[in-house]
C-alpha cells in the first residue's frame, strides 16, 4: 500500500526542549506503530512555541533539532513519515487564519489548557499568539487532512475542538476536511518524578530520553514514593506511587514488578530496592534510544535532511489543500494559482 492509499495522520510537539518519558508513553509509542499504517506528517510547531518562548528563539532553534534527534532515536522512519517544521509550510499560518473566521471566541475560551496555561502565564504578560494557539492547532490538523491525531490525554479537548471548527467550515463552504479521531498513548498521563500528576519540563521533575545512564539513577533515587512510608517493614501503597507507576511502564520483567508490588505492600521491601530496579529497567529502555542518538549525533547531515524532505513534502500538500479552500470559500481571484 502506498502512502497516498493510506489514510492520514497529523501530531507533534512545540520545540520547547528535549523530550521525556512522559512523552514517549504518551504519544511517540504509538506514532512508531502507527507509521507503518498511516502516511504520517509528525510536526515541529515552532511557531506555537512562540505564544510564551519568543525570548528564547535560539532555545527554539536548538529544540527543533533536539526533538528531530529524539524521534530518529524512537524509531521514527523519515523514508515512511514526513517531520516537518511548521514555518517553513506558511500555508499553516494561512489556514489558521481562515479558520479564525469561523471560530467563536466562547471555544476558545473553554479550552481547558488553554485556561490553565493562561493562569501559569499570566503574570508574564500574554500575546494574542498565545490565545489564537488552539486555533493554530486546529489549522495543523486540517491541513494534510488528517483522519487520526494520536495525542496525549491532555490535548484530547483540541481534538474535540478541532472537529467542531471544520464541522462548522464544511457547513459553511462545503465538505472539505475530515473530522479527526484521537488516540491516546498506552499510559495517558506519567507522574512528574516529584509526585505531581504529570511529568512536565516547567517543573524539572522528568526524566528525558536522551539522559545519561548515571543521570537517570540520580532522579529515580530521588523519586516521591509513599509518604507514609518511613521504614522498610512499614507496608506500603502502591497505588499512586509513581515508582510503580514507571515500573509498570518500562518494567518488562512483569514478574520483577509484581514481586515488588507484593512485597511492598507486606512491607518486605525498602525503598532503595525498588527504586535500584527500577533504575535498572529505565536504562535498560533507554540504551537502544542512546545508541542511535549518538549515530545521529555523529551524522548531522541525515538529521537535516530528514526535516528538508519531510517539510518539502507536506508544503505540496498544503498548496493542494489551500487551493482547495480559497476555491470553496470564493477567494480565490485567478483562473489558475498553480
Amino acid at each position: 500500500m502506498t502512502n497516498k492509499d493510506k489514510k492520514r495522520i497529523l501530531t507533534g510537539v512545540r520545540p520547547t526542549g528535549a523530550l521525556h518519558l512522559g512523552h514517549y508513553v504518551g504519544a511517540l509509542e504509538n506514532w512508531t506503530r502507527l507509521q507503518e499504517e498511516y502516511d504520517c506528517f509528525f510536526l515541529i510547531a515552532d511557531y506555537q512555541a512562540m505564544g510564551d518562548h519568543l525570548d528564547d528563539i535560539e532555545g527554539i532553534r536548538r529544540s527543533v533539532y533536539e526533538v528531530t534527534l529524539d524521534w530518529l532515536s524512537v524509531g521514527l522512519d523519515p523514508g515512511k513519515s514526513s517531520f516537518v517544521i511548521q514555518s517553513h509550510v506558511p500555508e499553516h499560518a494561512e489556514l489558521a487564519m481562515l479558520l479564525s473566521m469561523v471560530t467563536p471566541l466562547g471555544w476558545l475560551e473553554r479550552n481547558p489548557t488553554l485556561k490553565a496555561e493562561r493562569v501559569r502565564l499570566e503574570s508574564e504578560g500574554l500575546s494574542v499568539g498565545f490565545y489564537t494557539y488552539p486555533v493554530s492547532q486546529v489549522a495543523d490538523i486540517a491541513l494534510p487532512k488528517a483522519n487520526l491525531v494520536p495525542v496525549g490525554e491532555d490535548q484530547v479537548p483540541h481534538i474535540e475542538m478541532t472537529r467542531e471548527v471544520v464541522r462548522r467550515f464544511n457547513r459553511m463552504f462545503g465538505q472539505t476536511f475530515p473530522e479527526p479521531d484521537s488516540l491516546v498513548g498506552r499510559v495517558a498521563r506519567l507522574p512528574g518524578t516529584d509526585g505531581e500528576a504529570k511529568m512536565s519540563k516547567s517543573l524539572g521533575n522528568v526524566i528525558y530520553l536522551s539522559d545519561e545512564e548515571e543521570a537517570v539513577n540520580q532522579k529515580v533515587r530521588s523519586m516521591y514514593t509513599d509518604p507514609n512510608r518511613t521504614r522498610a517493614d512499614i507496608p506500603g501503597r502502591v497505588e499512586g506511587n509513581p515508582v510503580f507507576a514507571y515500573h509498570d511502564a518500562f518494567n518488562s520483567d512483569h514478574d520483577e514488578v509484581s514481586d515488588l508490588k507484593d512485597r511492598y505492600t507486606k512491607g518486605l521491601v525498602g525503598d532503595v530496592e525498588v527504586k535500584q530496579k527500577l533504575a535498572n529497567a529505565i536504562n535498560r529502555f533507554l540504551d537502544p534510544i542512546r545508541e542511535k542518538r549518538t549515530y545521529y549525533e555523529g551524522h548531522p547531515m541525515v538529521v537535516k535532511e530528514a526535516l528538508f524532505e519531510g517539510t518539502r513534502k507536506a508544503k505540496s500538500v498544503a498548496e493542494a489543500t489551500m487551493r482547495e479552500v480559497r476555491e470553496k470559500m470564493g477567494i480565490s481571484y485567478f483562473v489558475d494559482e498553480s
